[in-house]
């Protein structure tokens, strides 16, 4: 910001560990898939003097290498720490995934940072969903900034992407969202391109030349001053008015001219404030040179325009049996309060948790308390552990380098805390504390799967247990009623990572199956049945004869067994066996293999002998009976149906609805939820939306978010289960 000639990059090679949440800034990258955001981590970090010029690191690797999972698909698929230090000052870059199905893994970088870089490609705009996270960060009051990446490309026109980013960030008040720097180009090739070599800085008025490589400053010419003007003095006009300096304002626009440190100073309350949001450009370096276009300069903002730990409102903490505790905002001698943002497997290590500290300073060899409350409903159990912590790292690439603490404000890595999951706090043993766990997207593509063989089978529990406690937006379900192990993911390309990670990560192979939803059978009409078990072959004989009757019951009243017995034709002692018999039988079905619910059994009569009848023979006739009478009445498949509650721009809403029409979807009703956003909520059949988080993300372009759950079951139209009949039986 100050667009200072000469910047003072910390020292490569060595672990940086703060000492005060002064000197700390948290910053999370956001921005879609594609946008760049790994490369201006690579970029910015190669400024600093944290890689070499070929961007690597002493083990050889990138600083961006992290998972070989992501080299495999030529893409992030989880956060990672990037830490780098300029002018004295540590920062941990958080870089995330752009594609929807990690949402998580932004949300959790979200959650440890302090400030946003909302990072937009020249050639591809701004999409929908990065339009949703910047108005997740505005509803907190997040600082952000926006960097503008691909300049190099033909198509790139940074003064377009700038009038974009004010169109769809700053709706309210475009004059929030205006370039600090414009880009200076070279020559035109013979394609008419003309490539960006420097930058202006428009509060400086100077000229920020990288084409030798260097970063070098000089005066700009007489005829650039009028374009340079224009654009400093509209924003100057959005500094001062963001920052609220309303005296500065009057002198101004009464013509006084308003000296470089007062801009700047005011620019870094507007920043820091989450009320302006300056756009930069960056753009890779060249081959051989030091620094990539407009690093300095975001390395710059981050240092100085964006708030240290200390200013990060402080989050609600409890004790664990839930009774409020308040705590002073990051204080590094306070009572110790850490979070889990990620967790990891080494296979060298073992577990190893990226920490964010929020109070008090966490060393290693101490013992901390682990709590793990909130996410029950996804599969993880609620703890409460002590466990020692290992040692205290930062990561850079695959390195892990060791450090000797972690201050409040800071972020850090800990081995062999074997039951700390993400999400989870870690505070003193003998205080301990919870923090309200963030919000996570609900996984609502279901994953059927089954051990490939005997051998997978036994390691196929441990392995999904560490995958779930890894990622929270992941639920395991052990479904009682279809008999199926489901994995509940986020999207199509969760899931690949998640077989992925089970393959290679903890060497199990599983077999993807089809998803059954949980169907049920039931009486159509009344019926009568007669159950006969009669044996005489030799010795002990079996005698049970029982009559019966069913008749069905409004949804939801599960099986009502009634005794009309008189005179003691059945006696007394046999009518329970009766019962569970039919109770046995109900839970196996009586057509298509479902379990009967909502009707009611009258025992009538029936028969006994003195000596042959038996518990078990009475068993055997409860279920004859029942199985006779649903030969000769109409049973109905019940099927689950969901409420659905589909979030979507007013664009789509027509589109959707139609879409939930054709899946047998009963639409509700839909109301405005502002911000161009409809609600539409609907019935639909569960069977119909078990792909609905891909297709829905395909008919929305990726804008629409949906939540689901369960109402109740209803009749299967009979032709819808005959076909469902016909694919089991193919099957």
């Amino acid at each position: 910001m100050g667009d200072k000639a000469n910047a003072h990059p910390g020292a490569a090679g060595r672990a940086v560990a703060a000492d005060h949440p002064t000197s700390v800034r948290n910053v999370v990258l956001v921005g879609h898939s594609g946008s760049g955001k790994t490369t201006l981590v690579e970029a910015l970090a190669l400024t600093a003097g944290a890689v070499n010029r070929a961007g690597r690191v002493e083990d050889g690797g990138t600083v961006s290498d992290y998972d070989d999972i992501e080299h495999r698909q030529q893409r992030s698929v989880q956060l990672s720490l990037v830490p780098v230090e300029w002018d004295g000052i540590k920062i941990n870059l958080l870089d995330t995934p752009g594609y929807a199905d990690f949402v998580g893994e932004l949300r959790a970088g979200l959650r440890a940072a302090d400030a946003a870089l909302f990072v937009v490609s020249a050639s591809d705009g701004v999409d929908g969903s990065t339009r949703m996270v910047w108005e997740e960060c505005a509803a907190v009051g997040m600082p952000r900034a926006i960097v503008v990446t691909h300049l190099e490309a033909a198509r790139a026109d940074f003064d377009e992407m700038t009038r974009v980013c004010a169109e769809a960030f700053g709706a309210d008040d475009p004059d929030a969202v205006l370039p600090l720097y414009l880009p200076l180009h070279g020559a035109q090739g013979p394609d008419g391109h003309a490539p960006v070599t420097g930058l202006t800085g428009l509060l400086s008025r100077k000229l920020i030349d990288y084409a030798s490589g260097e970063r070098k400053e000089s005066d700009p010419g007489e005829d650039e001053m009028p374009l340079i003007d224009e654009a400093r003095n509209r924003l100057i006009e959005g500094i001062i008015a963001e920052s609220e300096d309303e005296t500065l304002m009057d002198r101004y626009l009464a013509g006084e001219q308003v000296d470089f440190t007062t801009l700047v100073e005011d620019l870094e309350r507007a920043v820091a404030r989450g009320t302006f949001h300056p756009v930069l450009a960056a753009a890779p370096a060249t081959d051989g040179a030091r620094q990539g276009i407009g690093t300095v300069e975001v390395l710059e903002l981050i240092t100085r325009g964006f708030p240290t730990p200390l200013e990060h409102p402080a989050h609600s903490v409890t004790t664990v049996d839930g009774k409020p505790r308040r705590l002073e905002t990051c204080d590094p001698d306070g009572p110790l309060v850490a979070e889990v943002v990620r967790t990891s497997s080494d296979p060298y290590v073992g577990r190893v948790s990226l920490v964010r500290v929020f109070s008090g300073t966490l060393r290693p060899d101490e013992t901390v308390h682990v709590s793990g409350h909130g996410l029950t409903d996804r599969g993880h159990e609620d703890h409460d552990v002590d466990e020692r912590v290992g040692a205290l790292s930062t990561p850079f690439g695959k390195q892990q380098r060791p450090v000797s603490h972690c201050v409040a404000g800071d972020l850090a890595c800990v081995a062999k805390l074997n039951r700390a999951e993400t999400g989870d706090t870690l505070s003193a043993k003998d205080d301990p504390l919870l923090m309200e766990p963030w919000d996570m997207p609900d996984p609502l593509l279901p994953l059927a799967i089954q051990a490939h063989s005997k051998p997978d089978e036994d390691k196929l529990s441990q392995g999904l247990a560490r995958l779930v406690a890894e990622d929270p937006t992941m639920r395991l379900e052990q479904n009682q009623n279809t008999h199926q192990v489901v994995l509940w993911c986020l999207g199509e390309a969760h899931a690949d990572v998640a077989l992925e990670r089970l393959r290679s990560r903890y060497g199990v192979q599983v077999d993807v199956v089809p998803h059954k939803v949980s169907l049920r059978e039931t009486f159509a009409d009344r019926s009568g049945g007669r159950g006969r078990h009669v044996k005489q072959s030799g010795g002990h004989g079996q005698y049970a004869i029982c009559e019966i009757e069913v008749e069905p019951l409004p949804g939801g009243s599960g099986i009502e067994f009634v005794d009309k017995v008189v005179g003691g034709a059945v006696p007394r002692q046999f009518i329970p066996s009766v019962e569970k018999g039919i109770r046995a039988q109900a839970a196996k079905g009586v057509a298509a293999g479902h379990p009967l619910v909502d009707v009611r059994v009258t025992l009538l009569d029936g028969k006994a002998h003195s000596v042959d009848s038996s518990d078990a023979a009475f068993q055997t006739a409860g279920a004859l009976a029942l199985r006779e009478a649903a030969a000769d009445a109409r049973i109905h498949l019940l099927e689950p149906v969901a409420e659905v509650s589909v979030l979507v721009g007013d664009d789509f809403v027509g589109t959707v609805m139609s879409d939930l029409s054709g899946r047998r979807g009963r639409v509700l009703g839909t109301e405005q939820a502002g911000g161009g956003r409809t609600l539409i909520r609907a019935d639909v059949p569960e069977i119909e939306i078990g792909r609905y988080a891909v297709d829905l993300r395909s008919l929305s372009h990726g804008t629409a978010r949906f939540n689901r759950r369960y109402a109740r079951h209803e009749p299967m139209p009979s032709q819808v289960a005959e076909r469902l009949r016909k694919q089991e039986q193919e099957a």
